[in-house]
């Protein structure tokens, strides 16, 4: 890929997937309009703030349009994370959103791909490893054991919020297991994104003792497949610096960076 690539795909990322509302959007979630800003009330874990420019604000401005959003999740008493990518503009408004009380946490990479070499690819799953596309809560309740196992954290939020999804368009998201007899050892999820040829990966988490066995490279081939399926063209991902590598290997681009900045009353 040239640098002409990266920037067309970001240009793309920008014009198709962002600002990144639920669509449609699940019962009882809300969204809400504050100039360039969007946000989303409603969430198991929070607001969540996003947009696809900052329409050319900055200084006080800026600074009363971050002060808004931190004094109505102050008065809900619920967290909110504003999803920065690396690209926004103004250049400091990293700055703004630490000054208003916003903390950083992991950065990751976007990073964009076709689909097609992808979905023509072979997935080699090890032995005694299958995949298995869900949709009953006892799986989603398995795959929150699994990502409580990896990430010592409670992640309870994320079986609820997976069963609405499916509740409420069960064809804008297919979430696939990697099972090691009765365990799940790994599980990701694609979301097909509606109005656009690109379909995002999510998920991915694995058992320590199950790394470095191209488990989730399969499950990525898997995902593409059911992209191409639905005649997606591009895959987006958002990759922590692990995944990022194989990622690269199977041909996505890095176009940019996304950090959650999360202000907790």
């Amino acid at each position: 890929m040239t640098d002409l690539d990266a920037v067309t795909l970001r240009a793309a990322y920008d014009a198709q997937l962002r600002p990144e509302l639920p669509d449609p959007v699940p019962a009882g979630v809300t969204v809400e309009q504050d100039g360039p800003l969007y946000r989303v009330l409603g969430l198991d874990h929070g607001g969540f703030l996003t947009y696809r420019d900052l329409g050319g604000l900055t200084g006080a401005a800026l600074d009363e349009l971050i002060a808004r959003q931190v004094e109505l999740f102050r008065q809900r008493g619920e967290r909110v994370e504003w999803k920065l990518a690396g690209h926004d503009e103004p250049a400091d408004l990293p700055d703004r959103l630490r000054s208003a009380g916003f903390v950083p946490e992991e950065r990751e990479t976007v990073v964009i791909g076709p689909v097609a070499p992808l979905a023509a690819t072979l997935p080699v799953v090890p032995e005694g490893v299958r995949l298995r596309e869900v949709t009953a809560r006892a799986d989603l309740d398995r795959i929150v054991a699994m990502e409580e196992e990896v990430w010592e954290a409670d992640r309870s939020h994320l079986g609820t919020a997976l069963e609405r999804e499916i509740e409420t368009d069960p064809q804008s998201i297919t979430i696939v297991v990697a099972e090691a007899g009765e365990t799940v050892v790994s599980a990701g999820w694609i979301r097909y994104l509606p109005g656009s040829g690109f379909a995002s990966l999510w998920g991915g988490s694995t058992l320590p003792q199950w790394r470095r066995r191209g488990i989730y490279r399969a499950l990525v081939v898997h995902r593409a497949r059911l992209a191409a399926q639905r005649e997606r063209t591009l895959l987006q991902v958002d990759a922590s610096d692990d995944s990022r590598p194989i990622l690269e290997r199977l041909g996505l681009v890095a176009v940019t960076t996304t950090t959650p900045y999360v202000y907790t009353p």
